[in-house]
């Protein structure tokens, strides 16, 4: 049987369990660290999702960081329960009324995620306003990632007067958070079972695609079922006479996610589905101006998608300059934790890579630690989506801004350029990997159609075998600042000319050892008069000197990772320098 519906105009939060969701609770969208009481009493969508009768109260704080993240997974806000005075915090829900459900058929879902697996999250119901508490047993987490509890039926009483209490029973350094609580209609009588449903684009093209989803199933074929969705086509297998099978919903539009009912005998089962992104992979050159409509959330365009969780990158009116650039459209804005977004490109595996654009930290007072508070907020990845070692990082220094590349997702193994930008300057910034060195570099501030020299570079230890994608990407409120992006131009070579591909601009260029704890030999094809400038980790030049002697001490130096920039007959190159 097949039925054509229109869509919904509201948004339906995807979830693991198939049957009538009557409360669900997302947390909101913080803007920051809030009280519950005071984040009770704020507007949409910094607030709960539920206003009276349902009450909210605890201990704990209301938060943006650390996003939800499994299948189903709101994003945006959770519940911080951490120790206080040597007491665990706790969050409390009243006002929750099942009266019109059985007990046996009342399911309490939600999102768990602990940073000590020993300690695990009380969950307690009460029927008495909280004068009793009856413990809620379930699965507990195995990980410190997040993961999504089902409570099966029975645990949860039918009552008008039902709360639910969630607490961090530790008493020294437990944290934990709590999203996506849910209580959920599941018939205990019904046999039919949906399995996880797929949905696979139709095409992948630059104009609105249509996707088609399929729902597996078992234990059908012992009633008349009628099935429902919010959109497209009903077809497939027919559980009414079919006992396993698939359903299949066909002709979805892209970007529209969808809602599948199942009713029949004891059954009413309710089937979110997310629509997938339809996109096809970008040819080099790919040059994106961002000619869209401002407040357009960039994943959502046809060159770009989405991957994790929070609030979006979006596109903004007007355009930044730099010399040479000519720019068009508009220009996008992130600042703080949220949802990244990628755009897939043709895969490279030989040559270089090379993704460029203007780009203006406008404000770097949000970034909370001088130096500390680092972020990568640009990066290549693998055609599997995989990130990459590939990334580009800022922090601020002072009142100013710095630029690094990394060798690793971990901060200690970023080298940092030592130029220092002040916010509101447009910087351009070209960012490369070369795949037969397995160097990564970084250009600051290029002659476009001239020439120029990285700025810093880094060697990965192992080859990247191929990239497929680039990505940008927003961390914390602690160390994403407010960024302005525009004329973004990935390529296989860049829009300017570097004096060497193999970064020995001076002819003949050899430091050694390397690591060293005292004598440094620098040596060159035309043993000249060269001026030596050692920059530390923070960019701080520690150590510059002229000579025309090969040896340089620094055993005044103290043990870590350090660049060398060499100045040879108006030649420069640089080298990364261990003092051991």
């Amino acid at each position: 049987m097949k039925q054509i519906y229109t869509l919904l105009l509201t948004l339906v939060v995807s979830t693991l369990s198939f049957g009538q969701t009557f409360y669900s609770e997302n947390m909101g969208v913080p803007t920051g660290t809030t009280a519950i009481a005071a984040y009770a009493a704020q507007t949409a969508p910094a607030t709960f999702q539920n206003s009276t009768p349902i009450v909210y109260s605890g201990t704990g704080t209301a938060r943006a960081t650390s996003s939800s993240s499994y299948t189903g997974a709101s994003g945006g806000g959770n519940i911080f329960l951490t120790v206080t005075s040597s007491v665990g915090n706790f969050f409390q829900i009243d006002g929750l009324n099942t009266s019109s459900h059985n007990a046996a058929d009342i399911q309490l879902s939600f999102g768990y995620l602990t940073n000590a697996t020993s300690t695990h999250l009380v969950v307690e119901q009460s029927t008495n306003g909280g004068t009793n508490w009856t413990p809620i047993t379930y699965t507990q987490n195995t990980t410190t990632s997040w993961n999504l509890v089902t409570v099966t039926g029975g645990q949860i009483p039918s009552s008008a007067t039902l709360s639910l209490r969630f607490t961090n029973p530790s008493t020294t350094s437990a944290q934990m958070r709590l999203d996506d609580v849910k209580l959920t209609n599941v018939s205990s009588s019904c046999s039919l079972a949906p399995g996880t449903p797929t949905a696979v684009c139709d095409a992948n093209t630059l104009t609105l695609d249509t996707y088609t989803a399929t729902i597996p199933y078992v234990g059908a074929g012992n009633a008349t079922y009628t099935i429902n969705t919010s959109t497209g086509t009903v077809g497939g297998d027919n559980p009414t006479s079919v006992a396993a099978g698939n359903i299949i919903i066909n002709g979805i539009p892209e970007d529209t996610d969808i809602t599948v009912t199942i009713t029949g005998g004891t059954c009413n089962i309710v089937v979110p589905i997310t629509s997938p992104h339809c996109i096809t992979a970008n040819s080099l050159p790919y040059n994106e101006s961002f000619n869209y409509t401002p407040a357009t959330v960039l994943s959502s365009t046809q060159m770009w998608s989405p991957f994790s969780t929070g609030d979006d990158i979006v596109v903004t009116s007007g355009n930044l300059s730099y010399p040479g650039i000519t720019s068009s459209g508009n220009s996008v804005t992130f600042i703080g934790t949220g949802r990244d977004a990628r755009t897939p490109l043709t895969t490279v595996s030989t040559g270089t890579i090379y993704a460029s654009f203007i780009v203006n930290i406008t404000d770097v007072s949000t970034v909370v630690n001088d130096l500390t508070d680092v972020t990568y907020f640009a990066l290549f990845d693998q055609s599997t989506s995989n990130f990459t070692d590939a990334r580009l990082w800022h922090r601020r220094n002072g009142t100013q801004s710095q630029f690094g590349v990394s060798t690793s997702n971990t901060t200690a193994s970023v080298i940092w350029s030592p130029n220092l930008h002040t916010p509101g300057t447009p910087v351009y910034l070209s960012f490369g990997y070369d795949f037969a060195t397995q160097i990564v570099t970084l250009t600051e501030n290029p002659t476009i159609g001239g020439s120029a020299v990285p700025s810093v570079y880094a060697t990965l230890a192992a080859p990247i075998s191929s990239i497929g994608g680039f990505a940008l990407r927003q961390d914390s409120t602690n160390a994403t600042p407010n960024l302005i992006i525009d004329e973004l131009r990935i390529a296989t070579t860049p829009n300017f000319t570097l004096s060497t591909t193999s970064f020995d601009n001076i002819l003949g260029l050899n430091i050694y050892p390397n690591p060293t704890n005292d004598i440094l030999h620098i040596a060159t094809t035309a043993n000249s008069v060269k001026t030596i400038a050692i920059y530390d980790v923070v960019g701080k030049q520690v150590l510059n000197t002229t000579t025309s002697n090969e040896v340089i001490n620094v055993s005044s130096l103290n043990k870590g990772v350090y660049m060398v920039k060499i100045t040879e007959e108006g030649k420069t190159a640089t080298r990364k320098l261990v003092v051991k």
